[in-house]
């Protein structure tokens, strides 16, 4: 996929996000990745891309705890 796919990505954020523009917002990819970028820089920004199984590992460490502060 190239950036020009990411056109019509359809881009989601929390909805605990607040309104002043300081969130992180998601694409899921129809080859089961995803593509993650800074909602203040409007679509401008850089774009980090994650293959299915790059995405399916980052959610299992959220799952279990790895991202937690000590």
């Amino acid at each position: 996929m190239n950036d020009a796919d990411l056109t019509g990505a359809h881009w989601r954020k929390s909805t605990r996000s607040n309104n002043q523009g300081n969130c992180v917002e998601v694409a899921f990819l129809g080859d089961g990745g995803a593509a993650v970028r800074d909602s203040k820089d409007q679509g401008s920004g850089s774009v980090l891309r994650y293959t299915a199984s790059e995405w399916t590992a980052f959610l299992g460490g959220v799952k279990n705890g790895e991202f937690d502060r000590p």
